[in-house]
């Protein structure tokens, strides 16, 4: 029997994405779609199969199509407004919009543990980004400086990437204490050295011909040791949220982060 979904943001480059995965994968099934910009009651599926219910209103959508799950891809407001829909009905959710505070994610846990459903929110749902940041810190541990250079497309709405500032978080925890982070005497142009967390300097570049890459830069005495993760194509993100969504209903509250999906998070 198939999982029946429901994509928030469908109409948008990531949600196009996920519609298409899912009709490609026979263990499930997208039963509904919902986006702000939506004109149409239908929208065809790209595998030519047929076409399923399109709505601006989510609850429309959810009490119609019934889903197990709703994959969100969309902004911070309307995901923390989604979240509240989804789990109040009782329905798993597995979004990666980023932008959402720890305010926003304590609230969101606390509604998957009271409704007692699973809910799975990832920065980043490329396997080899997951692969990157654990290896990141395992490093961690045998360098006293670090920096991070993230690189995305110029239509990314926030700076620096959710990505991103995970990763500093996750290696600083890993560490077990601050980066070293040298200070400069003079700072021509403000700003040239980045944002900090925890020591780590952040980043951000936004430009065309761009699509979502990340570096980690390690330091110590004559030597530095780099892991760097490019995403050619969204594509790249379909194997995690299609295994985000299959595994969801195993949870009950907030799982963050695709690696203790994949079993990564005890190191």
């Amino acid at each position: 029997m198939s999982t029946k979904v429901v994509v928030h943001g469908a109409l948008g480059r990531m949600g196009s994405e996920v519609v298409k995965a899912l009709c490609a994968d026979s263990e499930l099934e997208v039963v509904g779609a919902v986006d702000s910009r939506a004109q149409a009651d239908s929208l065809p599926l790209p595998d030519q199969s047929g076409s399923i219910p399109l709505s601006p209103d989510l609850g429309y959508i959810l009490d119609h199509a019934a889903p197990d799950a709703v994959v969100d891809f969309s902004v911070a407001d309307a995901a923390l407004s989604a979240a509240r829909d989804v789990l109040q009905r009782k329905i798993n959710l597995v979004s990666g919009t980023t932008g959402l505070s720890q305010e926003n994610l304590d609230e969101i846990d606390r509604l998957a543990g009271s409704s007692s459903v699973g809910v799975v929110i990832a920065p980043n749902f490329a396997l080899g980004a997951v692969v990157m940041v654990h290896l990141a810190k395992i490093a961690a541990g045998f360098f006293d400086y670090a920096e991070i250079v993230e690189m995305h497309h110029e239509q990314k709405l926030d700076a620096p990437s959710g990505t991103a500032l995970s990763t500093a978080k996750a290696i600083t925890a890993a560490r077990g204490k601050p980066f070293l982070h040298p200070e400069v005497h003079k700072e021509s142009l403000a700003g040239t050295r980045g944002g900090t967390s925890g020591g780590v300097a952040v980043h951000s570049v936004r430009m065309p011909g761009l699509l979502a890459h990340q570096e980690i830069v390690f330091g110590a005495a004559g030597q530095t040791l780099t892991i760097r993760h490019d995403t050619i194509s969204r594509e790249c993100f379909m194997p995690g949220v299609l295994l985000a969504v299959k595994k969801v209903a195993e949870y009950k509250g907030l799982v963050y982060g695709l690696d203790r999906v994949l079993g990564l998070e005890a190191s």
